[in-house]
C-alpha cells in the first residue's frame, strides 16, 4: 500500500503559537505517549492493570491517573460497564498519529539520544517544546529578531519571563547565543530552524480538538458495551512476530515507521533522560 503523502509544512512564523502549545500541553504529562502507544498496539479495550503490566516500573496508581486525565482530554474513551475492560483510544486519540511522527522524526534528526523507543523520543521532544511562550520566542528568532530587548518587546513579555524562556530553549538545544556579552544575539540552532513540520502537525491536530469540542457529541466520552451474554466477536490471537510483520499493526497508527522493538521497561529510559530542566 503506498504511503499517503504528508500535507506540506507551513513556515514557522505562519502557525498559531497558542494552538501549537495547546496541542503539546495535552501530551506533556509523563507516560501519556507510552499509554497511548500501549493502547494502540493492543487495539482493544484494556483495564488499568493491563496497561500497567506493560509498563513494569510505572505503578497502577500512576497509570490510572494518566488514563483519567487522557479521558478528560478526550484521548481515550471509557466503558460504561466497570466489569469490562474500560479504556481504549478514541478517534481523537488516534488522530494524533501525524504529530507523533513529526515529533519522533524531529528528535531523531536533531538529538543523538541513542537507540531509544519512539515513545520516549516523543516525550523528550514534547518536554523541549510545550512550555508557554516557547513557540512565540522561536517564531520571533526565526523572523530575524535576535536582541534580548527586542525579543521581549515583540513577544510582549517581561524581562524575567523572556530570560527564563531563552535559558530553557538554550538548555533544550533550540537556541544558542553568539557570545556572553551584553547585547550579544540569540539565534536558532538547526533543531530550532527545523521545527516547521512539528508546529504544522501540532496546529492541525488542534483543529481536531476544536472540532471535537464543538461537536454536539463531544460530551459523550464513554463507550457503550454490549450487554453480558450478547454474542461476542471471536478473539483473534496473533503472535508478536506476526504483529511485527503486519503493515497494519496498531502501532503503525501512532508511528509511521515500521514497528520497531520497543523496550519492555520504559522507565529504564529514565537513567538516560536529560537532567531536570528549569521552568
Amino acid at each position: 500500500m503506498p504511503t499517503p503523502m504528508k500535507p506540506p509544512a507551513v513556515p514557522i512564523g505562519a502557525v498559531d503559537a497558542q494552538r501549537v502549545e495547546d496541542s503539546l500541553s495535552l501530551l506533556a504529562p509523563k507516560w501519556t505517549t507510552w499509554v497511548a502507544q500501549t493502547l494502540a498496539w493492543q487495539g482493544c479495550p484494556m483495564r488499568v492493570r493491563e496497561v500497567a503490566a506493560r509498563m513494569p516500573l510505572v505503578s497502577d496508581q500512576l497509570v490510572a491517573k494518566r488514563l483519567m486525565q487522557m479521558h478528560t482530554d478526550g484521548l481515550v474513551t471509557r466503558a460504561d460497564d466497570p466489569r469490562r475492560a474500560p479504556y481504549q483510544l478514541s478517534p481523537f486519540g488516534y488522530s494524533i498519529s501525524p504529530l507523533y511522527r513529526a515529533l519522533s522524526d524531529w528528535s531523531r534528526t536533531n538529538f543523538p539520544l541513542g537507540p531509544l523507543a519512539d515513545a520516549e523520543r516523543v516525550e523528550d521532544a514534547v518536554q523541549r517544546l510545550y512550555l508557554r511562550h516557547s513557540t512565540a520566542v522561536v517564531q520571533i528568532l526565526d523572523a530575524g529578531t535576535t536582541r534580548f530587548g527586542s525579543i521581549a518587546e515583540v513577544a510582549e513579555l517581561d524581562g524575567r519571563t523572556t530570560m527564563r524562556r531563552l535559558n530553557r530553549l538554550q538548555a533544550d538545544g533550540l537556541v544558542t547565543r553568539t557570545g556572553q556579552g551584553h547585547g550579544d544575539r540569540y539565534v536558532l540552532t538547526d533543531a530550532g530552524h527545523t521545527l516547521s513540520p512539528v508546529y504544522t502537525a501540532a496546529e492541525r491536530w488542534n483543529t481536531h480538538a476544536v472540532t471535537r469540542m464543538q461537536s454536539p457529541s463531544a460530551a459523550v466520552t464513554t463507550v457503550t458495551q454490549p450487554p453480558l451474554g450478547a454474542p461476542q466477536r471471536p478473539k483473534v490471537t496473533r503472535t508478536a512476530a506476526a504483529m511485527s510483520r503486519s503493515t497494519t499493526a496498531p502501532n503503525a497508527l501512532l508511528f509511521s515507521h515500521a514497528p520497531q522493538p520497543q523496550p519492555q521497561v520504559p522507565a529504564a529510559v529514565t537513567a538516560r533522560s536529560a537532567p531536570g530542566r528549569g521552568r
